[in-house]
């Protein structure tokens, strides 16, 4: 096992971009699809070492609500990645203990994916292990905006001047886990492409110009040394931190 996992100060939530699959392949020859292929042996590597280390919740961001601009046929081979995917390994991450779970408006996929997400979920459900997160159809924008029409459904009869942080958060996409320490995006880029805005309010940042595909284990290692010699405040001051 990596010394990482022996480090006191390793995040318990990280939460990746994955971004440069198309860049991959260009720079091959290859068509784009080839590499999101590749980009799916990235996401096992990382599952795999993610739960070795003891990492306690990993968020990957798969496709987001602007990726439906792309062209039609780069988003139909994605489409079908994505439901062979949910087919061929969920059971791989059963066994291994992996809770699998999507976030995103999955209405916007089809009958056959909607209903293997929903299999996918049930067989790892009580799972105690890593929890995997698959943000799909997701934009933090629009999940706070959800957060809100779930809110007031809820408190149809309170005054809006009520709704404080704690309430609505009730509401946000993973709220039941803790919120993420460190973001991950790969592909040179840095921003964070509305994905997670509202729970990343105090993540740390760590980007790598390593393509996706070609991401694994050493890169972890990179981020997560990174993460640990960074002093990590929340608004208090350098002092108040050393005297805890």
């Amino acid at each position: 096992m990596s010394e990482v996992a022996n480090n006191p100060n390793q995040p318990k939530h990280i939460a990746i971009i994955m971004d440069g699959n198309g860049r991959w392949a260009k720079k091959r020859l290859l068509p784009r699809f080839v590499g999101h292929q590749k980009g799916l042996n990235a996401v096992k590597r990382v599952v795999s070492y993610c739960s070795e280390i003891g990492v306690d919740a990993l968020t990957l961001f798969a496709f987001s609500t602007e990726n439906w601009k792309r062209p039609q046929e780069e988003v139909n081979k994605l489409m079908s990645l994505f439901l062979l995917a949910l087919q061929k390994e969920v059971k791989k991450l059963a066994e291994n203990n992996v809770q699998l779970r999507i976030i995103g408006d999955r209405t916007a996929f089809n009958k056959e994916i909607q209903e293997n997400i929903a299999k996918a979920e049930a067989l790892t459900e009580s799972n105690t292990g890593l929890v995997l997160t698959i943000a799909a159809n997701y934009g933090g924008r629009a999940d706070i905006v959800e957060a809100v029409k779930l809110w007031h459904k809820a408190n149809p009869d309170t005054d809006v001047g009520l709704l404080s942080e704690e309430s609505l958060n009730r509401f946000i996409a993973l709220s039941d886990l803790p919120e993420p320490d460190l973001l991950i995006r790969t592909g040179g880029e840095q921003r964070i492409s509305n994905f997670l805005i509202w729970q990343m309010a105090y993540a740390e940042l760590y980007f790598t110009d390593a393509l996706w595909p070609d991401f694994g284990e050493k890169e972890i290692d990179k981020a997560i040394d990174s993460f640990s010699k960074r002093e990590r405040r929340f608004g208090k001051t350098s002092e108040q931190i050393q005297q805890c």
